[in-house]
Order: C-alpha cells, then structure tokens, then sequence
C-alpha cells in the first residue's frame, strides 16, 4: 500500500512572507552600511582638502564626529573647517544611529526567525506518523530523499553540522534533525518510535551499525534498510537489527551485468519504476479489511476491471511467487506487485480499502 500522502505545505518550516520580511531587513541593512562608509569617506576628503591634515587625523576626526563621543579636535579648525564639521554632524549622525538601529532590528529578527522556525519545525515533526527517517544526506541520501519528497512520502532528515546541514537548510524541502543519528535522544526527536522506516546512508559502515543497533532498540518493530560496503559489514548490519542490507556496489555490478546481457529488460524496468511515464510497477498490502482477502486472483477480477497485472505475490512469510496462476488465493498480510497505469494503481488502493 502507498504510504499516505502529506501536503506540500506540510515540508515548509517558516512562512514565506517571515522570508520576504528578512530579505527586505537585510537589504536596507546592506545600503545602511553602504551609505555609512560613503559619509566616512567624504569626511576623510573634506577634512583633507579643507585643513589638510593626514590620513589618520582626517579618520580620528570623521570617525568622533559622527559618533559624538565628545573629544577634543584633533588640531585648530579653520570657518571652513568648522562649517564642514557642522554639516557632517548633521547629514551624519542621524544616519549612523539609523544604520544602527537597522543592524540591532536585522540581528533581532535573525534570531526571532530562527527560534521560529525551529519552534515550527519541531512541532510538524512531532505531528508526523508513519514516516521515515534518513541518516546521512550524502549522494545516496540526497537522492532518496528527492525521491521520497516527489511521490510525497513524509521524510526527515538526521544531519550533523557542516556544509551538508546547511544544504539541507537553505533548500527550504525537507523536515530534519540536527544532531548524530547514532543517539538515542536525536532518533526519539525525530519520532522513530512513530516511524514506519530508517534508512541508514551514512559515510562509514561503522556509523551505520551504530545507527542500526539504536533504531533497533527504540523500535523492534521499525523496518530499517542500511548500506554495506562490504560482505563483513553486511553480516555486522543484520546481527545489529537490520531489516534489509543494500550493497551499492553489489547492485551497481550486477545492473551493468544486466545491461550487457539482457538491455531490453533493464530498459523496461526502469521505465516502469523510475520514469515519468503511465505505466509504473506498485506494491499493496492485504489487509483484514481488504476486498481481495480470501478471494483468488480471477475472483478479484484486478486485471478485468483494473487493467493490472500482477506479476508477483510477497506472502506474509516472505515467500514470492512469481506469475501467480488464477487460482491463487490472495491471504491476509500478502504484498501484490502489479503494473500497469498510473491511475489503476490509485483506484486499486482504494477499492482494497
């Protein structure tokens, strides 16, 4: 059955308008400064030309008089000298106090939004059911995630800090948890004991067991899926509770292997799992509420009135049968795997309900 569908409202933290306000802060922030130094550096010129001091006593100058701090001139001013002083006073006091207050409101705000927004964070993630949860945002976990976020199954991120968290920030996509997924207070926040699955893609394979004993921990009944680098550590991962173990280099030889010897089928299948097209491959679960418990395949009538076919059957007990004959009896707990459009598999879903 396809995990249920989360608005795309739900994955934003913030409101876009918070955004639309502190880019705005920052703007005038930015030409406040720029402004600033344009006023430091006509003083520094006006004090040169018109008294012809150096470098460093037109700056000392420029810089009190615009402050106000209340020193001594720096050396006799001459009527020009003083007219020149009376204008930067008030062309650049005002201006240096606005820029101030604009840099306190930018940095308050920075923080206010900040708080915010992990507030908000927070309280989507404690709302979450039946979601997964992914440790590591690496080239493996990156690409899981998009998936997930495309066919809108509910995500969270664990990430550390780094360059990766602020990735994951500034794309404004994902739900995440700072911290180290190996423990166990960052897992509880991010709701494991509610999760319908981990997936451990983190750097090492070392990491991955940690991740993988944790979860097992919180949650016996959590499906966990971990990357192996090696045979050893797939053996380390299943000791540690992992439901399933993936090994990219394995499944990477063994699809170049595919490609060669059999094109045709590895063009078909990733046609009907991964591209855009109206023909996809799906998986459903039986339940005891079902229409099809207890009914044979041509009882369902699925491919009559659907337009599906299954090629396969997953039993509760893990056992698979391929190209189930009619008389097959779907049970309580079965997995189908059909294919066929994209909109059949929907209606499917929910005439199984």
């Amino acid at each position: 059955m396809r995990p249920e569908k989360k608005k795309e409202d739900e994955r934003q933290r913030i409101p876009t308008g918070m955004f639309d306000a502190g880019q705005s802060r920052s703007t005038h922030l930015k030409l406040s400064l720029f402004g600033l130094c344009i006023i430091v550096l006509v003083g520094i010129a006006g004090y040169r030309a018109i008294e012809h001091w150096s470098l460093l006593d037109s700056l000392f100058m420029t810089i009190i008089t615009l402050t106000t701090v209340g020193y001594g001139e720096v050396n006799p001013l001459s009527p020009a000298g003083r007219i020149f002083t009376v204008v930067l006073i008030t062309l650049g006091v005002g201006f240096v106090a606005y820029t101030i207050g604009s840099l306190t409101h930018w940095m308050v705000e920075t923080q206010l939004r900040h708080i915010l927004g992990r507030r908000r964070l927070q309280k989507q993630i404690e709302k979450l059911e039946g979601h997964y949860i992914v440790c590591g945002f690496g080239r493996m976990g990156t690409t899981i995630c998009e998936g997930m976020i495309n066919k809108k199954v509910p995500v969270i991120v664990i990430e550390k800090e780094g360059e990766v968290l602020e990735k994951i920030i500034s794309s404004d996509e994902y739900l995440y948890i700072q911290g180290d997924a190996t423990d166990d207070e960052t897992l509880l926040a991010a709701g494991i004991r509610r999760a319908q699955g981990l997936i451990a893609v983190a750097a090492s394979d070392t990491a991955n067991v940690y991740i993988t004993l944790t979860a097992r921990q919180l949650n016996p009944e959590l499906f966990i899926l971990s990357r192996a680098e090696d045979d050893s550590a797939g053996r380390k991962l299943k000791q540690a509770g992992a439901t399933r173990v993936i090994s990219p280099y394995q499944i990477g030889a063994r699809r170049m292997l595919m490609a060669i010897i059999r094109p045709a089928v590895i063009d078909f299948l990733d046609a009907a799992m991964f591209e855009d097209i109206d023909l996809q491959m799906e998986e459903h679960l039986v339940n005891e509420q079902s229409n099809l418990s207890g009914k044979s395949l041509r009882e369902s009538n699925i491919r009559k009135v659907h337009g599906l076919s299954v090629v396969a059957i997953k039993r509760r007990g893990g056992k698979m049968l391929f190209n189930p004959p009619a008389d097959t009896v779907i049970e309580n707990g079965d997995k189908l795997i059909t294919i066929g459009p994209l909109a059949s598999l929907e209606e499917l879903d929910k005439w199984m309900d």
